[in-house]
């Protein structure tokens, strides 16, 4: 009588941890494939790129002709370019430099610690996050040289970014480590309410 009740809990308890287990992986693999997961600053965790940097999808253009090359990025303060010598990759530095889209028109600031031309204006920069194909064209002056590039800057607007972090898709992070918590506590609990446990007790007594 007793060993056949012992022998029904070990079958009872190896069925129930097994369970647990199974649960608790589970909930587990939905936390870490949760979409829209973020790093401690910020940045997103779907993929290797986004991992590595947190404006890659910024929009970006890029423009060259016979004598100068540049790639421009539009980030939430200020639109920022890079200016090359096509030929030979060298950096050009403290040119003067104006950047017009449509009927707007703003000079670049040169910023001699980054080594790039920015442009703060806030009306410009509201014209180029509208969402759609923007035609730009930059004026270059350096020293006795000038010229005039001419790119595209395809923007998604300023919705687009929040809309593909994934919030509202999917359970949070935090919810299924929480779904895993409660399932491993309903497993415990069941165990400690496991049948045959009165009657083995019983039995030992007699």
């Amino acid at each position: 009588m007793i060993d056949s009740s012992n022998a029904t809990q070990r079958r009872w308890h190896q069925r129930l941890v097994l369970l647990a287990a199974a649960l608790f992986l589970f909930f587990a693999a939905g936390a870490m494939a949760s979409p829209g997961a973020h790093g401690p600053n910020g940045e997103h965790l779907d993929g290797p790129t986004q991992a590595a940097s947190g404006a890659s999808k910024a929009p970006r253009m890029e423009a060259r002709s016979e004598a100068f090359e540049l790639v421009g990025q539009l980030r939430d303060d200020e639109f920022s370019m890079l200016i090359n010598r096509f030929e030979t990759s060298e950096p050009v530095l403290d040119a003067k430099v104006e950047i017009e889209t449509g009927a707007l028109k703003a000079p670049a600031k040169f910023h001699a610690d980054m080594g790039d031309y920015a442009v703060d204006d806030a009306a410009f920069l509201k014209a180029l996050k509208a969402p759609g194909a923007h035609a730009v064209v930059v004026t270059i002056v350096a020293g006795a040289e000038s010229d005039l590039l001419e790119g595209t800057l395809t923007s998604e607007g300023a919705d687009a970014h929040s809309h593909e972090d994934g919030h509202g898709h999917g359970m949070p992070t935090t919810a299924w480590l929480v779904l895993a918590l409660v399932a491993l506590g309903l497993v415990i609990y069941a165990l400690s309410r496991r049948p045959g446990g009165r009657t083995a007790t019983r039995s030992g007594d007699a």
